[in-house]
């Protein structure tokens, strides 16, 4: 059977049994293949969490159970590993361009204006995930769709995150009394 009655800690209403797809051997060989595969000890939980998900759902979905859980939990857990990996490059690839594009806008001498610093210094103040998309929106002049395939989230985030951001640089430049 796919699921294991195992004893989860205890809790203010005391001791909880729940379902888990994996037993405690397999996590542990989960969180070492994790580990190995270079994702950071801050992730590995939620790595786990992400095996037991996926084991889930292909129970949910009406497949059969693998032969071997703990060897599809290792093989699943260095694909999770991978994608880590990839995310990172990719954040790291985009940060690059982030920082080249900011490179190239600094205005010099005399056509640095009032609003242009004040501009700025809003960006920096803005949180990482804000400033990529507003640099990318209205400096690289990339549409939506192309920020939200190129940072991997849903468009909707995208917008959530412009819409924050913008809203939050018109504040500080009303309050700097720039605008």
């Amino acid at each position: 059977m796919l699921r294991r009655k195992v004893r989860r800690g205890a809790g203010e209403a005391g001791e909880a049994v729940g379902d888990d797809p994996l037993d405690a051997a397999q996590e542990r060989r989960v969180r070492a293949v994790l580990a190995l595969g270079g994702v950071p000890q801050a992730d590995l939980s939620d790595g786990v969490q992400q095996v037991r998900l996926r084991l889930l759902e292909r129970a949910a979905s009406g497949r059969e159970a693998p032969r071997d859980v703990s060897a599809w939990a290792a093989v699943v857990a260095s694909n999770l590993a991978m994608d880590w990996h990839r995310a990172k490059r990719r954040q790291e690839r985009i940060g690059e361009r982030l920082a080249a594009l900011r490179q190239s806008d600094h205005p010099s001498g005399e056509d640095t204006s009032l609003l242009s610093l004040a501009v700025a210094r809003g960006l920096d103040a803005l949180p990482d995930a804000q400033r990529q998309v507003v640099v990318l929106r209205f400096y690289a002049d990339l549409p939506v769709r192309g920020i939200a395939e190129e940072l991997g989230v849903p468009e909707g985030t995208v917008k959530s995150r412009l819409h924050t951001a913008v809203r939050a640089l018109r504040a500080r430049l009303h309050e700097d009394e720039v605008v």
